[in-house]
């Protein structure tokens, strides 16, 4: 069995873009001395290294936002690809040297969302909750229970 491991990942490791998917990140580079740089680059982070990620809060903030909306209004197409983006880049946040964790974490919170976008998706169209939600519905529009 453990042969058989090897050489699936033997046959990974020789694919180069699943080499990179399935691999660690290569050690950093030793640090170059601070009399070898030149003055603009004696800065300890870019205002990119924040307000790229930050500003990229917006998409798990509105995903959030819409799990209060009527499940009919969800994309099936378009939850499933931002789940996707969102797991491929929380790996490449940790891939990337240095590290993200900014990035990471807003990717995190936009995977959940989207999970759960995809989850009511699937129950609304799929398990009945469609059904469930139009007899709620009728229900309220007949004067409601507890009356």
């Amino acid at each position: 069995m453990a042969a058989a491991i090897s050489a699936i990942n033997a046959k990974i490791r020789s694919q180069p873009v699943l080499n990179y998917i399935c691999s660690t990140p290569p050690p950093p580079s030793p640090p170059i001395p601070i009399s070898n740089h030149p003055p603009a680059n004696l800065a300890v982070g870019q205002p990119s290294d924040f307000w790229g990620p930050a500003s990229n809060f917006g998409i798990p903030i509105a995903a959030i936002m819409d799990t209060q909306k009527d499940p009919e209004i969800i994309s099936g197409a378009m939850t499933a690809s931002l789940t996707v983006y969102s797991a491929t880049f929380m790996r490449y946040s940790m891939a990337v040297t240095p590290r993200n964790p900014l990035l990471f974490a807003c990717h995190l919170g936009n995977f959940g969302a989207q999970v759960t976008q995809g989850y009511r998706f699937v129950d609304y169209w799929y398990y009945g909750g469609r059904e469930k939600s139009k007899a709620k519905g009728e229900t309220e529009a007949e004067g409601g229970e507890g009356r």
